[in-house]
C-alpha cells in the first residue's frame, strides 16, 4: 500500500496472532485496500494449526473510526461485490474465522470499525471507548450483514437508536446494550487483555471451535436447524475419536493444567 494509506499488520507470538488496524492519522479508518486485505490474511492464519486465537485491535489509541470516507464510493458501492461491498467481504472473513477472535476495543469503534468488532466472538472494551453506527450521517445504508449482527447482539431497540440517530455512545451504554461483554479500566487495559487471551488459549481448541460453529448456527435460527443437527453430530464424533475429554478430566482430578493436543478436524 502507498505511504499514508494505512495497512493491516499481523504479529504472531507463540500461539496468539494479533491483527492491528493501522491508519493512526485517520483514527485507523479503513481504506478499500485494507478491507480487501482481510480475507487473504485471515485465510493464511486459519490454515496455521499452531495459532489458537486472534486478537483484533487498532494501532495507537483507537480501534477504528470505520471506512475511510474518501474511499467510500469504491468501498460500499462496487456492484461486483454486492451489498456492503468490500466491508461485508472483510466482515464475513472475520466472522467465519474458525478460531476464537477477540476485539480489544480502545478509543473510537465506529461505523465499519464496529462492524469488524461485531464480527468477533468476544468484545472487550476499555472504559474510555466510544461506539457508534453512523450511516445516517452519510446518507448510506449500513451493510445488511452488519445490521443483522447488531440486532442479534444489541436488540432492535438499541440498533434503531444507534442507526437512526448516528449518535456516539459511551462504553457503559455500549456494555448495557450488549455490544461488549466486558469493560476494563483504560489503565492496564492491554495487560488485562493479554492475561485474558492467555487464559483463552489454555482451553480445549476442540471445544472452542465446535462451540463457536454451533452457537453461530443457533443464532441463525430455524433455517439452519437441519445443518445444526448435522454439525453437532460431526463434532460429537470428533470428541469421541479423540483424547481431549480424558486429558481434561485427568488434569481436573489431579489439579493440573491440561495440555490439550487437538488442533483441527480430521475431516
Amino acid at each position: 500500500m502507498g505511504e499514508g494509506r494505512g495497512e493491516l499488520r499481523v504479529e504472531i507470538v507463540g500461539v496468539i496472532a494479533t491483527l492491528t488496524i493501522d491508519n493512526v492519522g485517520k483514527r485507523n479508518a479503513l481504506t478499500g485496500a485494507m478491507w480487501d486485505s482481510f480475507a487473504p490474511l485471515l485465510a493464511e492464519l486459519a490454515a496455521d494449526d499452531e495459532i489458537a486465537a486472534l486478537v483484533v485491535r487498532g494501532a495507537g489509541t483507537d480501534f477504528s473510526a470505520g471506512a475511510d470516507i474518501s474511499d467510500l464510493p469504491q468501498i460500499l458501492r462496487d456492484p461486483a461485490v454486492g451489498d456492503g461491498g468490500h466491508v461485508t467481504a472483510g466482515e464475513t472473513a472475520l466472522a467465519e474465522f474458525p478460531k476464537p477472535t477477540i476485539a480489544a476495543i480502545d478509543g473510537f469503534c465506529v461505523g465499519g470499525g464496529w462492524e469488524l468488532a461485531g464480527a468477533c466472538d468476544i468484545r472487550i472494551g476499555s472504559d474510555r471507548s466510544t461506539f457508534g453506527v453512523t450511516p445516517a450521517r452519510l446518507g448510506i445504508l449500513y451493510p445488511l450483514s452488519g445490521v443483522t449482527r447488531l440486532v442479534q447482539l444489541a436488540g432492535p431497540a438499541a440498533a434503531k437508536h444507534l442507526i437512526l440517530s448516528g449518535e456516539l455512545v459511551d462504553a457503559a451504554t455500549a456494555a448495557r446494550w450488549g455490544m461488549v461483554s466486558r469493560l476494563l479500566p483504560a489503565e492496564g487495559f492491554w495487560e488485562a487483555i493479554a492475561a485474558f487471551v492467555d487464559t483463552l488459549v489454555s482451553r480445549s481448541r476442540l471445544t472452542q471451535q465446535a462451540s463457536k460453529e454451533l452457537i453461530d448456527l443457533i443464532a441463525a435460527g430455524d433455517p439452519a436447524a437441519s445443518r445444526l443437527a448435522e454439525r453437532a453430530a460431526f463434532w460429537n464424533a470428533e470428541v469421541a475419536a479423540g483424547d481431549e475429554a480424558r486429558i481434561g478430566a485427568a488434569a481436573f482430578l489431579a489439579h493440573e493444567t491440561p495440555l490439550f493436543p487437538w488442533r483441527s478436524p480430521a475431516t
